[in-house]
């Protein structure tokens, strides 16, 4: 078989996992009200990898796919480094089930765009950016649970560039990002921009939210699908009023 059906494969029966265990929430299941979301813009679908470590089961399921990712796409990465905070321990699960070297970004407190970092770091000290060893000839692939926009992505390159310019490492790429899920909404294209691959295990308006089609109310899925194709339409109050309406009713 080729890896685009074992990918799929993987993909319906992790998402089918997230979507049991609630770590993809919707509006007609767990909130009527949907959520708002860190950009202020609302939503009626809500996803949260961060307690995978919960769910051995699923975790393990994830890194393994993860690594195979890896290895299948991405077989020039000799080291993935793990974004903080919810790619520390998919970093790590890739490292144990790949045998891929690791590390992981340390957290940054308030600092969410490139001129940020630049002016924390003038009074961060000698201390690390990067927790694992990097070496000169590595190349990178930044890994984290899932991408809306891109903006923790670009902080985590200027830190890994800061460390190899710190620790005055030569030959180190580092333009590839590798994530568990993309919402698609717009982070591939900002990644072109920047001159970086981005890979996901789940594109979730293209694949993972059909592969759910079977699993979700008619209606749910519905309006999940019309509100990824076009998110803008959802942003008044009237239609958040017929969401939260049309979960009362179903």
């Amino acid at each position: 078989m080729s890896w685009e059906h074992d990918k799929e494969s993987l993909a319906r029966e992790i998402v089918t996992m997230l979507y049991a265990n609630r770590m993809i929430r919707t509006f007609f299941r767990d909130r009527p009200e949907g959520w708002t979301l860190i950009s202020g813009l609302y939503s009626p679908l809500y996803i949260q990898l961060r307690p995978l470590v919960s769910y051995p089961t699923v975790f393990e399921k994830i890194c393994r796919a993860m690594a195979l990712m890896i290895k299948k796409e991405l077989p020039h990465v000799t080291k993935v480094v793990g974004l903080a905070m919810a790619g520390v321990p998919i970093a790590a699960g890739i490292s144990l089930c790949g045998a891929i070297p690791a590390g992981f970004t340390r957290k940054l407190e308030n600092v969410k765009s490139v001129e940020a970092f630049r002016k924390a770091i003038e009074n961060y000290g000698e201390h690390s950016m990067l927790e694992g060893e990097l070496l000169s000839g590595d190349k990178i692939a930044l890994v984290d649970d899932l991408v809306t926009r891109f903006d923790s992505k670009v902080v985590a390159f200027e830190q890994v560039k800061y460390e190899v310019e710190r620790q005055r490492l030569t030959n180190v790429e580092c333009n590839t990002v590798a994530v568990v899920l993309d919402r698609q909404q717009g982070a591939e294209e900002t990644a072109a921009q920047h001159g970086v691959t981005l890979t996901s295990l789940i594109p979730f308006r293209t694949l993972g939210l059909p592969l759910l089609k079977e699993v979700m109310h008619p209606a749910e899925w519905d309006v999940l699908t019309r509100y990824l194709a076009d998110p803008d339409q959802f942003q008044t109050g009237e239609a958040q009023a017929e969401v939260r309406d049309l979960a009362g009713r179903l």
